[in-house]
């Protein structure tokens, strides 16, 4: 039986990484490249971020909680709306309402 990491890169290989520090953002898609993943787009403000979701292929989504200032809700409004699965990452600051506890 496969362990749940294993089961996760068989079935999500495409990342959009949303990550407003330049270095975490490199860091970040250097470790998911190790890992077995492609970085299929990247952003660092919440205007690239929403033109990713319209147009770029990917099946899971990597979010920073805060972008410049700005919470990454629309953000992560426009994956439910795609049915896409997400998750956040942040090293400050809250996740926000309604994502907390898994709550959306």
């Amino acid at each position: 039986m496969k362990d749940g990491t294993e089961r996760l890169a068989t079935q999500a290989k495409r990342i959009l990484v949303v990550e407003d520090e330049p270095m975490i953002r490199m860091l970040l898609e250097d470790m998911l490249g190790e890992l077995g993943y492609t970085v299929a787009a990247e952003a660092a403000h919440i205007e690239e971020a929403l033109e990713a979701t319209k147009n770029a292929d990917f099946d899971l989504a990597i979010l920073d909680a805060d972008l410049n200032g700005q919470p990454a809700s629309p953000v992560a409004d426009a994956l439910v709306t795609r049915g896409t699965p997400f998750v956040f990452a942040t090293g400050y600051g809250d996740v926000p309402e309604p994502y907390r506890a898994g709550r959306c």
